[in-house]
Protein backbone atom coordinates (compact mmCIF):
# COMPACT_ATOMS: atom_id res chain seq x y z
CA UNK A 1 0.00 0.00 0.00
CA UNK A 2 3.20 2.02 0.61
CA UNK A 3 3.36 3.03 -3.44
CA UNK A 4 -0.38 4.30 -3.70
CA UNK A 5 -1.23 5.81 -0.50
CA UNK A 6 -1.98 8.90 1.64
CA UNK A 7 -3.17 9.42 4.54
CA UNK A 8 -5.06 12.60 4.39
CA UNK A 9 -5.56 15.01 7.32
CA UNK A 10 -8.69 17.97 8.18
CA UNK A 11 -7.26 21.60 7.90
CA UNK A 12 -7.06 23.12 11.11
CA UNK A 13 -10.04 25.16 12.35
CA UNK A 14 -9.09 28.59 13.77
CA UNK A 15 -12.45 29.93 14.87
CA UNK A 16 -13.28 31.31 18.02
CA UNK A 17 -16.17 29.84 19.60
CA UNK A 18 -16.17 26.54 21.70
CA UNK A 19 -19.76 24.54 21.42
CA UNK A 20 -20.99 22.46 24.73
CA UNK A 21 -19.11 19.24 24.43
CA UNK A 22 -17.53 20.47 20.69
CA UNK A 23 -14.59 22.24 21.31
CA UNK A 24 -14.35 23.70 17.40
CA UNK A 25 -11.32 26.47 18.30
CA UNK A 26 -9.37 27.38 21.25
CA UNK A 27 -9.55 30.42 23.88
CA UNK A 28 -6.58 31.70 25.30
CA UNK A 29 -4.84 34.93 26.32
CA UNK A 30 -2.02 35.38 23.77
CA UNK A 31 0.33 37.28 26.05
CA UNK A 32 0.46 34.73 28.72
CA UNK A 33 1.70 31.93 26.10
CA UNK A 34 5.25 30.49 26.78
CA UNK A 35 6.41 32.08 23.82
CA UNK A 36 9.87 30.10 23.64
CA UNK A 37 8.19 27.06 23.80
CA UNK A 38 5.31 28.10 20.99
CA UNK A 39 8.08 29.20 18.88
CA UNK A 40 9.77 25.58 18.56
CA UNK A 41 6.53 23.97 18.26
CA UNK A 42 5.79 26.55 15.24
CA UNK A 43 9.10 25.59 13.71
CA UNK A 44 7.97 22.23 13.98
CA UNK A 45 4.93 22.06 12.38
CA UNK A 46 5.90 24.24 9.52
CA UNK A 47 8.43 21.46 9.06
CA UNK A 48 5.75 18.60 9.56
CA UNK A 49 3.36 20.27 6.91
CA UNK A 50 6.34 20.87 4.38
CA UNK A 51 7.69 17.58 3.84
CA UNK A 52 4.67 15.98 3.40
CA UNK A 53 3.30 18.75 1.14
CA UNK A 54 6.47 18.07 -0.73
CA UNK A 55 5.93 14.32 -0.52
CA UNK A 56 2.20 15.06 -2.16
CA UNK A 57 3.57 16.99 -4.87
CA UNK A 58 5.86 14.06 -5.38
CA UNK A 59 3.16 11.35 -5.22
CA UNK A 60 0.83 13.94 -8.60
CA UNK A 61 4.11 14.32 -9.98
CA UNK A 62 4.52 10.67 -10.82
CA UNK A 63 8.00 10.26 -9.21
CA UNK A 64 9.84 6.56 -8.58
CA UNK A 65 9.09 4.27 -6.27
CA UNK A 66 12.89 4.70 -4.91
CA UNK A 67 12.45 8.39 -4.98
CA UNK A 68 9.05 7.87 -2.82
CA UNK A 69 10.62 5.51 -0.26
CA UNK A 70 13.92 7.70 -0.53
CA UNK A 71 11.41 10.93 0.82
CA UNK A 72 9.42 8.75 3.09
CA UNK A 73 12.19 7.37 4.82
CA UNK A 74 13.07 11.38 5.41
CA UNK A 75 10.02 11.94 6.79
CA UNK A 76 10.36 8.67 9.47
CA UNK A 77 13.05 10.20 10.68
CA UNK A 78 11.92 13.63 11.35
CA UNK A 79 8.65 12.00 12.48
CA UNK A 80 10.79 9.84 15.03
CA UNK A 81 12.80 13.26 16.39
CA UNK A 82 9.70 15.37 16.81
CA UNK A 83 7.93 12.60 18.90
CA UNK A 84 11.37 12.56 21.43
CA UNK A 85 10.51 16.34 21.82
CA UNK A 86 7.08 15.82 21.97
CA UNK A 87 6.98 13.40 24.57
CA UNK A 88 9.83 15.43 26.27
CA UNK A 89 6.67 18.59 26.64
CA UNK A 90 4.41 15.79 27.59
CA UNK A 91 6.23 14.66 30.41
CA UNK A 92 6.73 18.21 31.82
CA UNK A 93 3.57 19.91 31.40
CA UNK A 94 0.82 17.03 30.62
CA UNK A 95 -0.53 18.07 27.34
CA UNK A 96 -0.24 21.54 27.01
CA UNK A 97 -3.17 23.76 25.15
CA UNK A 98 -3.35 26.69 23.34
CA UNK A 99 -2.41 28.88 26.67
CA UNK A 100 0.80 27.49 27.05
CA UNK A 101 2.03 27.11 23.46
CA UNK A 102 -0.44 28.87 21.21
CA UNK A 103 -2.85 27.18 18.30
CA UNK A 104 -0.58 26.39 16.23
CA UNK A 105 1.90 24.89 18.68
CA UNK A 106 -1.21 22.57 19.78
CA UNK A 107 -1.88 21.77 16.07
CA UNK A 108 1.96 21.24 16.01
CA UNK A 109 1.81 18.59 19.04
CA UNK A 110 -1.17 16.64 17.77
CA UNK A 111 -0.04 16.41 14.84
CA UNK A 112 3.13 14.74 16.38
CA UNK A 113 0.67 11.95 17.33
CA UNK A 114 -1.27 11.38 14.73
CA UNK A 115 2.33 10.96 12.66
CA UNK A 116 3.67 8.58 15.07
CA UNK A 117 3.19 4.80 14.84
CA UNK A 118 -0.33 2.86 16.34
CA UNK A 119 1.24 2.09 19.98
CA UNK A 120 2.16 5.74 20.55
CA UNK A 121 -1.23 7.07 19.13
CA UNK A 122 -3.03 4.34 21.51
CA UNK A 123 -0.87 5.52 24.61
CA UNK A 124 -2.10 9.30 23.97
CA UNK A 125 -6.09 8.77 23.46
CA UNK A 126 -6.56 9.03 26.56
CA UNK A 127 -4.75 11.99 27.70
CA UNK A 128 -5.75 13.47 24.35
CA UNK A 129 -10.13 12.43 24.83
CA UNK A 130 -9.31 14.45 28.08
CA UNK A 131 -7.43 17.05 27.10
CA UNK A 132 -11.02 17.82 25.23
CA UNK A 133 -12.98 17.61 27.76
CA UNK A 134 -10.65 20.64 28.98
CA UNK A 135 -11.12 22.57 25.84
CA UNK A 136 -6.85 22.25 24.74
CA UNK A 137 -7.74 19.70 21.71
CA UNK A 138 -9.84 20.32 18.93
CA UNK A 139 -12.83 17.92 18.56
CA UNK A 140 -11.95 17.76 15.22
CA UNK A 141 -8.79 16.30 15.62
CA UNK A 142 -9.96 13.32 17.46
CA UNK A 143 -12.18 12.37 15.02
CA UNK A 144 -9.09 12.42 13.03
CA UNK A 145 -7.40 10.62 15.46
CA UNK A 146 -9.81 7.90 16.55
CA UNK A 147 -9.97 7.43 12.41
CA UNK A 148 -6.44 7.07 12.16
CA UNK A 149 -6.51 4.53 14.65
CA UNK A 150 -9.85 2.41 13.67
CA UNK A 151 -8.04 2.32 9.91
CA UNK A 152 -4.40 0.78 11.33
CA UNK A 153 -6.62 -2.09 13.22
CA UNK A 154 -8.75 -2.83 10.07
CA UNK A 155 -11.72 -1.41 11.19
CA UNK A 156 -14.12 0.58 9.32
CA UNK A 157 -13.82 4.81 10.25
CA UNK A 158 -16.37 6.87 11.87
CA UNK A 159 -15.71 10.40 10.15
CA UNK A 160 -14.19 9.55 7.04
CA UNK A 161 -10.82 11.39 7.17
CA UNK A 162 -9.07 8.52 6.59
CA UNK A 163 -8.37 7.89 2.38
CA UNK A 164 -5.26 7.21 0.21
CA UNK A 165 -4.73 8.90 -3.07
CA UNK A 166 -4.13 6.05 -6.37
CA UNK A 167 -1.58 7.93 -8.40
CA UNK A 168 -2.66 5.94 -11.21
CA UNK A 169 -6.02 6.58 -10.98
CA UNK A 170 -4.90 9.70 -9.91
CA UNK A 171 -8.42 9.85 -7.23
CA UNK A 172 -8.10 9.71 -3.67
CA UNK A 173 -10.53 6.80 -2.55
CA UNK A 174 -11.24 7.03 1.23
CA UNK A 175 -11.49 3.39 3.65
CA UNK A 176 -14.69 1.71 4.87
CA UNK A 177 -17.06 3.85 6.51
CA UNK A 178 -18.89 2.37 9.64
CA UNK A 179 -22.30 4.58 8.98
CA UNK A 180 -21.95 6.57 5.50
CA UNK A 181 -25.70 7.31 5.49
CA UNK A 182 -25.02 9.54 8.61
CA UNK A 183 -21.60 10.67 7.71
CA UNK A 184 -21.71 14.25 7.54
CA UNK A 185 -24.28 14.54 10.89
CA UNK A 186 -21.18 12.27 12.84
CA UNK A 187 -18.53 14.60 10.75
CA UNK A 188 -20.95 17.78 12.00
CA UNK A 189 -20.90 16.51 15.81
CA UNK A 190 -17.34 16.68 15.84
CA UNK A 191 -16.64 20.32 13.94
CA UNK A 192 -15.73 18.57 10.94
CA UNK A 193 -16.91 20.16 7.55
CA UNK A 194 -19.28 18.11 5.14
CA UNK A 195 -17.43 15.76 3.28
CA UNK A 196 -17.39 16.98 -0.17
CA UNK A 197 -16.22 19.89 1.11
CA UNK A 198 -13.49 17.50 2.54
CA UNK A 199 -12.93 15.75 -0.69
CA UNK A 200 -14.58 17.52 -4.24
CA UNK A 201 -15.49 14.73 -6.10
CA UNK A 202 -17.09 12.74 -3.06
CA UNK A 203 -19.22 10.68 -4.26
CA UNK A 204 -21.84 8.36 -1.93
CA UNK A 205 -22.78 5.47 -5.35
CA UNK A 206 -18.70 5.85 -5.98
CA UNK A 207 -17.86 4.90 -2.49
CA UNK A 208 -20.13 2.30 -2.74
CA UNK A 209 -18.96 1.06 -5.78
CA UNK A 210 -15.42 1.33 -4.67
CA UNK A 211 -15.45 -0.43 -1.31
CA UNK A 212 -14.54 -3.90 -1.91
CA UNK A 213 -11.26 -2.59 -3.00
CA UNK A 214 -11.48 -0.42 0.19
CA UNK A 215 -12.01 -3.36 2.18
CA UNK A 216 -8.81 -4.91 0.93
CA UNK A 217 -6.83 -2.17 1.35
CA UNK A 218 -8.51 -1.59 5.07
CA UNK A 219 -7.10 -5.52 5.95
CA UNK A 220 -3.75 -4.89 4.65
CA UNK A 221 -3.19 -1.77 6.46
CA UNK A 222 -4.34 -4.18 9.67
CA UNK A 223 -1.78 -6.58 8.46
CA UNK A 224 1.01 -3.88 8.27
CA UNK A 225 0.11 -2.70 11.62
CA UNK A 226 0.39 -5.66 13.64
CA UNK A 227 3.91 -6.51 12.70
Amino acid sequence: MKNKSLILICSFLTCTLIGAGQVISYSFDPDKVNKGLAAQMDTLYQEDQRTRMELIGLIKGGASQKALDSFRAIIKLKDSANLVFAEQIISKYGWPGAQEIGMQGAQALFLVIQHADLKTQKKYYPLIKQSEKEGKVLSANVAILEDRIAVREGQPQLYGSQGYFDKEKNKTFIYPLKDVENLDSLRKSMGLQPMNKYIQDWDVEAYKSYLPYAEQLLKKSRQENSN
